[in-house]
C-alpha cells in the first residue's frame, strides 16, 4: 500500500491551519477509497461555501493525498492564507485576463508530474437558493480530455450551513454534519481523440456535473432540478 505523499512545510502549514476549521462540523464520508492512494487524479466537486477549500484539502489529505486546487485568484492574494494556499501548490485561476491560459498549463503540469488536481467548474459558490450546482464552465473538460488520469466526481454538502459570508451566516453549534461522497472515475472514452469543439466540451463538462449532482442527490435524499439553475460567464 503506497505511504502518505509527501508535502513540505507549506503543506503543513495548511493542515494547522485547515484541520481545526474541518473540526467544526462532524465528517461523513463515502466511497473515500476512490481517491488513487497514488498517481495522478483530476477531482470534481460542487461549491457551496467558502468553507469548502479547507475540508475539502482536509478530505483529500486524510486520504494520504497532496491536493493541488484551481482556486480563484483573489484567495491566493488573501493575506497568509493565500501565501499557504500557493506555498501548498495550489493553482490560482485568472479568468478573463492575459494570465488565463496559465491557470490550464500549471494543471495539466501538475496532472503529469502525478498530482491530485482538484477543481470547483461552477468558478464560484452557487447562486442557486437550494444549493444546486450551476451551469459550469469547461476548462474542467479540457483537463480531463487531455490528461489519461482518473477523473473522480466528488460532492460535498453541509459546509453551506455553517459559513454563508454571501448571507452573513456563521453557525458553529449546533455541529453540522458533512458529508463527503465520492463516484467512481468517469469513463470519458468515448470523447477521447474527437475534436475539442464547443459543443464536445459543453457536452463533457455537463456529464462530469451531472456525475457530481447525482451524488449530491444521493446525499440530500432530494431531486435535483431539471434544469441548470444558473448559466456559467
Amino acid at each position: 500500500m503506497a505511504g502518505r505523499e509527501k508535502g513540505g512545510f507549506w503543506v503543513g502549514a495548511a493542515a494547522a491551519l485547515f484541520y481545526p476549521v474541518s473540526w467544526i462540523g462532524r465528517r461523513v464520508y463515502t466511497g473515500a477509497e476512490r481517491i488513487p492512494r497514488e498517481g495522478p487524479a483530476l477531482v470534481v466537486m460542487n461549491h457551496v461555501s467558502h468553507m469548502d477549500p479547507a475540508v475539502d484539502a482536509v478530505f483529500i489529505h486524510r486520504q494520504k493525498r497532496v491536493p493541488r486546487f484551481l482556486a480563484k485568484d483573489s484567495l491566493a492574494r488573501a493575506p497568509i492564507f493565500g501565501r499557504i494556499l500557493l506555498g501548498a501548490g495550489s493553482i490560482p485561476v485568472y479568468r478573463g485576463s492575459a494570465q488565463a491560459g496559465d491557470s490550464l498549463r500549471a494543471a495539466h503540469q501538475a496532472l503529469a508530474e502525478g498530482k491530485v488536481v482538484v477543481i470547483y467548474p461552477e468558478g464560484t459558490i452557487t447562486k442557486d437558493p437550494n444549493g444546486w450546482p450551476k451551469r459550469s464552465h469547461t476548462g474542467v473538460a479540457r483537463l480531463a480530455l487531455d490528461n489519461d488520469v482518473p477523473v473522480i466526481p466528488v460532492a460535498r454538502w453541509g459546509t453551506q450551513q455553517i459559513l454563508d459570508f454571501y448571507h452573513k451566516k456563521i453557525r458553529l453549534l449546533p455541529r453540522t454534519t458533512v458529508t463527503h461522497a465520492v463516484g467512481e472515475p468517469i469513463d470519458l472514452s468515448a470523447y477521447r481523440g474527437k475534436p475539442q469543439t464547443g459543443p464536445v466540451l459543453r457536452e463533457v463538462t455537463e456529464l462530469l456535473m451531472e456525475r457530481v449532482t447525482d451524488l449530491l442527490a444521493g446525499i440530500r435524499g432530494e431531486q435535483p432540478p431539471a434544469r441548470k439553475p444558473e448559466a456559467a460567464d
